[in-house]
């Protein structure tokens, strides 16, 4: 079967200038003052104890929501497959309004929810209606506790839109004028995108090659580091000024409240981690001595090791297509029927050209009830790795789209678990093909890389970004000093294993430029470690095991993060215990790479 590695977004606007999108937008611009009016209309004790303006309001919202959040997908995912789409940055900027006044009118709803009594709203809650949704309206109902008047957070609604929401865009814009010059085998010299130069610094089997992109990746960031510099810290700034206002002393506080988990769950995952790194920089001096180097730079990292006459394994996307349905058939026909759509309908952009933005994401359109997959796509196994990984994002989508709109929102640690448990499938299945050893090394050595990057990588992320507010409280951080807490966090996750680092991976990451939330890194190792738990229920459970994953998908949008694991998997997340168990299941990964390469070094 052959695919397209060009997605289809027409079926959603034929394109940015399209006249429905420009109706669809002067629309909303005129709903959403309408409802705002309504809503601050709207009088909780008139309407107990039916609460039917209550139910027509929360209607609106579900309706309106949705059909903004489906274009912001279209404009920004045109944006991100062309990054020079002067039509759809002006768009983008019309968009982050929208959701200013949308965020705006929501304000006086929510803080109304706070004047109802605890036993009026118990009523509330046994309202056949509304009782489906008792967990999201209480949730509301909460944070609404902590919102400042209505003036003062319409205020800052709009503030936003110019000031934290603008410095991310204007980091899109930087990024997008990042050029890396390599030179080809015939002496022609190209420049590739952020995006391009990322694949081949990190994937290329050859030393030479790795490190001489790796000097002008760096060069390349670092010539704008001030500017960089600027925008992170503008945005942190903004962001802790919000808190400040809101009361927060705590920075973690929102991400934690987001992702609907405990202090004491995070600690524990980062402690059980922080006692087991022994075998992961034991994994990292071997690769080191298999690529002919006393230590590992950064760069190689995820380099392929090919040892005796095992060669790079290669896959073209047709045959890591035919790859991901087969393997996510053996767990799932749910899966793999929903893979095989995905691929069919062209949902996913992962031709590898100029003009693209770096990274890959799975966006949700809650209209259409479908999904859209970016990536720049490579034909090494870790490349088909994150393409099941992304699909594992579209199917929790999918799953959850069966349900109202209201109970679709999941935390984004539990949206990284079916992601991760997807990828796990394939990564397993690889190494599993393998016909030789020496095959099976190099694949062993894809599928460790992942756990690298969530426990090594994922870990300097959270430090570094713990101690730049920490720091960002005080004042501004200088470019300079923003390279030295990132190499220092680089090396204390890395346990000092590497002999060079990446200082100016804080610019390079996209991650810490996203407005909407920070602290973007910690829930990818919770998804991970707990897609494992679910990986050994998986296998133990068999035929049952399809249903129930599917329900714990459901419920994500419904439940705390402690809740949802002692009612589907049985374990307390507040406990070492658990979070040991799953990294156990990876060391023994990592004591069959160094088992099967022990021939390979010794002279």
């Amino acid at each position: 079967m052959s695919y397209s590695m060009k997605w289809d977004l027409e079926s959603i606007y034929s394109s940015v200038t399209a006249p429905e999108l420009e109706q669809d937008l002067s629309r909303w611009e005129q709903e959403i003052p309408e409802l705002g009016q309504k809503i601050s209309q709207w009088d909780p004790k008139a309407d107990h104890p039916g609460y039917p303006e209550m139910q027509s309001i929360l209607k609106q919202l579900n309706t309106l929501q949705p059909q903004i959040s489906e274009a912001g997908m279209f404009i920004s995912g045109t944006l991100s497959a062309d990054v020079n789409n002067s039509k759809a940055k002006t768009l983008m900027g019309r968009l982050s309004v929208l959701y200013s006044e949308l965020s705006t009118i929501t304000v006086p709803f929510y803080k109304k929810f706070a004047t109802i009594s605890d036993e009026d709203w118990q009523t509330l809650l046994q309202n056949p209606a509304l009782a489906p949704f008792s967990f999201n309206l209480s949730e509301d109902r909460e944070q609404a506790e902590q919102l400042l008047s209505e003036k003062e957070e319409a205020l800052l609604a709009k503030l936003s839109v110019d000031g934290i929401q603008g410095w991310e865009q204007h980091y899109d814009t930087l990024v997008s004028k990042i050029e890396i010059p390599v030179t080809d085998e015939n002496g022609n010299e190209q420049l590739l995108s952020a995006g391009q130069a990322e694949n081949r610094m990190y994937n290329d089997p050859n030393n030479k090659v790795r490190a001489e992109l790796f000097e002008k990746w760096e060069a390349a960031w670092s010539s704008q580091s001030e500017l960089f510099a600027d925008t992170l810290n503008h945005l942190a700034g903004f962001r802790l000024t919000d808190y400040k206002a809101h009361g927060i002393d705590n920075f973690l506080e929102k991400p934690l409240k987001a992702s609907r988990m405990k202090q004491e769950t995070l600690d524990a995952m980062w402690q059980a981690i922080a006692e087991n790194k022994a075998p992961f920089t034991d994994y990292l001096s071997r690769k080191a001595a298999l690529l002919g180097k006393a230590q590992l730079s950064w760069q190689d990292v995820e380099a392929p090791v090919t040892v005796g006459n095992g060669k790079p394994k290669s896959y073209s996307f047709d045959e890591g297509a035919a790859f991901i349905i087969e393997n996510f058939r053996k767990f799932s026909g749910k899966m793999a029927d929903f893979a095989e759509m995905a691929f069919e309908k062209r949902w996913i952009e992962a031709e590898d050209r100029p003009g693209k933005s770096p990274g890959g994401y799975c966006a949700e359109l809650p209209v259409s009830k479908e999904s859209r997959i970016f990536m720049t796509y490579s034909d090494s196994p870790g490349e088909v790795a994150t393409l099941a990984h992304e699909l594992g994002h579209a199917f929790h989508n999918h799953v959850i789209f069966e349900l109202p709109y209201m109970k679709q929102h999941f935390a984004m640690n539990v949206a990284e678990t079916a992601s991760t448990f997807a990828e796990l499938v394939v990564s397993d299945a690889t190494v599993k093909s393998a016909s030789s050893d020496e095959d099976k090394i190099a694949l062993l050595d894809t599928k460790i890389q992942n756990a690298l990057a969530m426990f090594l990588n994922i870990h300097a992320r959270f430090i570094f970004e713990t101690n730049f507010y920490n720091e960002r409280k005080n004042g501004l951080v200088s470019a300079e000093r923003l390279n030295e807490l990132m190499e220092e966090a680089q090396k204390e996750a890395y346990d000092n294993s590497l002999s060079d680092y990446h200082p100016s991976f804080w610019a390079s990451k996209l991650h810490f430029y996203i407005s909407g939330i920070s602290f973007y890194n910690f829930p990818y190792t919770f998804g991970y470690l707990f897609s494992l738990g679910i990986y050994a229920q998986a296998l133990e459970s068999g035929s049952d095991f399809e249903d129930q994953y599917i329900a714990l998908l459901q419920d994500t949008g419904s439940m705390n993060t402690e809740e949802l694991a002692e009612k589907h998997l049985n374990v307390d997340l507040t406990s070492t215990d658990f979070w040991v168990k799953g990294i156990n299941i990876l060391k023994e990964d990592v004591a069959q790479f160094i088992a099967l390469t022990d021939q390979y070094t010794k002279n």
